[in-house]
């Protein structure tokens, strides 16, 4: 059996559990160790099997993970009701949520074709793409609705980058001190963004990508577009620049999607989540850096979050 290094390694109480869900005749014979999460450990278990053939499935390990429970139970719900639907997510296999026959709660799931791309190149064909699909996915009506959003920042705890104008932020730190807006309530993803999207794209023609699937699904919520929405936008201008989280916006309208009635209440979900990255900023750096982009260091990144608030605040403000 292949092992990609010591990082590819599964615990043995783990590898045993997987071993209880492969098919008659399988066999794991290649482990590889996946990178770009930040709250999990993500491995790709390659099967031999009865035929000859192979077969891929990824197991994802929370270690030492205080919701880890929660966020697995949620995870497993959800790609049991995406199942049949349009949504390209990766199919259940089994969960532990907690940790029962494994050393840490852990999930076991098919693999999907594709592989995340942050690069600047191309990124004008994929918003529209990861548009529609995010309206695709808020069109899903679950039978019983996931728990309501929870809000990832508040006034007191925003952190205002070195060297942004303070009072920009004071007037964005003011917006979300209102109560949040009434909203037609619509399944979200909750953490859809292209970290979290695969594309297959062909390598002579970038403008012909397509997605193939949508992955992390833990923190399923239920809430208002905007907050989906605002989140993509964010990260799209953290990594090619303020303009492109306005795009994403325009691109989601232009698939079909519905957003908050008035500037004001787009204002209040399109800064939440801005001021919300100010937190987690060297953090969702990090696996950017290791996929490629050197470039975007915690410094960098809080430079585009700045001009991204600045930008949110000129033109919703």
């Amino acid at each position: 059996m292949s092992n990609h290094g010591e990082a590819a390694a599964v615990r043995p109480l783990t590898l045993a559990w997987v071993r209880t869900h492969l098919e008659p005749g399988e066999r794991i014979v290649g482990i590889e160790a996946l990178h770009g999460g930040i709250t999990a450990e993500m491995r790709r278990l390659t099967l031999g099997t009865r035929d000859g053939g192979t077969r891929d499935l990824v197991l994802r390990t929370f270690v030492d993970v205080a919701h880890a429970e929660d966020w697995l139970n949620r995870e497993s719900g959800a790609l049991t009701l995406l199942t049949g639907t349009d949504v390209p997510a990766p199919g259940l296999v089994a969960v532990d949520p907690t940790a029962a026959h494994c050393e840490y709660p852990s999930l076991l799931m098919t693999h999907l074709a594709g592989r995340t791309v942050l690069g600047d190149e191309g990124v004008e064909a994929r918003v529209p793409l990861l548009a529609r699909q995010l309206v695709e996915i808020h069109a899903v009506r679950p039978a019983e609705r996931p728990r309501k959003y929870v809000a990832l920042t508040t006034a007191d705890t925003v952190v205002v980058p070195e060297g942004a104008d303070k009072a920009v932020w004071d007037a964005a730190i003011e917006v979300i001190r209102k109560p949040a807006p009434p909203y037609e309530g619509r399944f979200l993803h909750r953490d859809f963004q292209p970290g979290n999207v695969l594309f297959d794209v062909p390598p002579e023609r970038p403008a012909g990508a397509r997605i193939t699937g949508v992955v992390d699904w833990a923190a399923t919520s239920w809430g208002p577009a905007d907050l989906d929405v605002a989140h993509c936008s964010t990260v799209l201008a953290l990594l090619h620049g303020p303009e492109w989280g306005l795009r994403f916006t325009e691109a989601y309208e232009q698939a079909g999607g519905v957003l908050a009635a008035t500037t004001s209440e787009r204002l209040y979900w399109q800064v939440r989540d801005g001021l919300a990255s100010s937190e987690e900023v060297a953090l969702v750096a990090r696996p950017w850096r290791e996929a490629g982009r050197t470039e975007l260091t915690a410094h960098a990144v809080a430079e585009r979050l700045d001009a991204y608030v600045t930008t949110l605040m000129e033109t919703l403000g």
